[in-house]
């Protein structure tokens, strides 16, 4: 068929892979390339079945607790990239595991503000999802009952302190910018004297990519997300989308997953990729618009990044080694 309907792609910059999932996908490579499988990994290392596929086809196993890992294993144990509660290192030093944490750097930040506030003697408040590891995992860092998670602006306005004049605000990172300063304000209305961070604890990449987003969403009729259905950033991504006016905003895992009936009749489309999506699933989604369309992609830059963090240093020489 020769005459395809053209199609205008806007490809969101940034998108897919931040630094903290780079950071935590090659900690599990360079163990398995140093130690040799299996290697087990606490919790999915980053939130994207098709890395986790991946990485288990290379001899990593995925268990949600250490009691799934058999006793007596020298094998290496890795923590996820959305943080573990204290309990969990303390339970794996018990065992006399050999561990490695790929939690990302901007999350460990946030535990340190929790501990730095909970020691100055503030009740914390935690804006973020009930039930998302990262949120267990800060959640985790001080004894129960020091940190309540506030979820929504309802929860805000309804939140009772202890002590008024004493709390201190953390956010999980990956949150939906908009939402989260509606419910600071709330906060910081009621209670003045609350210690917010100079900047919420939402990462730099989430921002950046929800940016994108609101930039790209009105220029176009349709927008995809490639992304997991459990990756917060990916959901709020396709949040983000609707708000900013357009009319189809969905989440796809890869091309397998399209609906070919939301995008019958459209001549533009925006495509972003959550953080923890291999660039690979964009470009198969892509094909699939092209085996359809004429396309014309074009990028829609709105920030550069440049960051990058280092891995734990046992794993470091053979990073150098590998020319990274």
């Amino acid at each position: 068929m020769t005459d395809k309907p053209s199609l205008d792609i806007l490809l969101c910059a940034p998108r897919g892979f931040c630094a903290g999932v780079d950071r935590a996908i090659q900690i599990v490579d360079l163990a398995l390339k140093k130690y040799g499988a299996p290697v087990y990994v606490r919790h999915e290392i980053v939130h994207n079945k098709f890395v986790v596929d991946g990485l288990r086809a290379k001899g990593a196993i995925f268990v949600e607790e250490l009691e799934e890992i058999p006793e007596g294993t020298d094998a290496p144990v890795i923590f996820s990239a959305h943080g573990v509660a204290k309990s969990v290192p303390a339970e794996a030093k018990h065992r006399n595991m050999f561990f490695l944490d790929a939690t990302c750097p901007l999350v460990t930040k946030v535990h340190v503000e929790a501990q730095r506030h909970a020691e100055e003697g503030h009740d914390i408040v935690l804006i973020g999802h009930r039930g998302h590891p990262e949120v267990i995992g800060t959640m985790g860092q001080l004894p129960p009952g020091k940190i309540t998670l506030i979820e929504t602006v309802a929860d805000a306005e309804a939140f009772t302190p202890r002590d008024p004049d004493n709390l201190a605000l953390v956010t999980q990172t990956t949150l939906s910018v908009d939402d989260t300063s509606a419910m600071v304000m709330v906060l910081k209305s009621r209670f003045p004297n609350i210690a917010v961070p100079a900047k919420e604890d939402i990462c730099y990449a989430t921002t950046n990519r929800q940016e994108a987003v609101k930039a790209v969403a009105p220029r176009v009729d349709a927008m995809i997300v490639v992304g997991a259905p459990n990756s917060s950033n990916s959901m709020r991504l396709v949040e983000v989308g609707e708000r900013a006016g357009c009319r189809v905003s969905v989440l796809v895992q890869r091309a397998g997953d399209i609906d070919w009936d939301q995008f019958g009749d459209i001549s533009s489309l925006g495509i972003t990729a959550g953080a923890s999506a291999p660039e690979s699933l964009v470009e198969e989604v892509i094909g699939a618009f092209a085996e359809r369309f004429n396309v014309n992609v074009e990028i829609a830059v709105t920030a550069e990044e440049n960051i990058a963090f280092n891995i734990p240093r046992v794993l470091r020489q053979l990073e150098e080694a590998s020319g990274h």
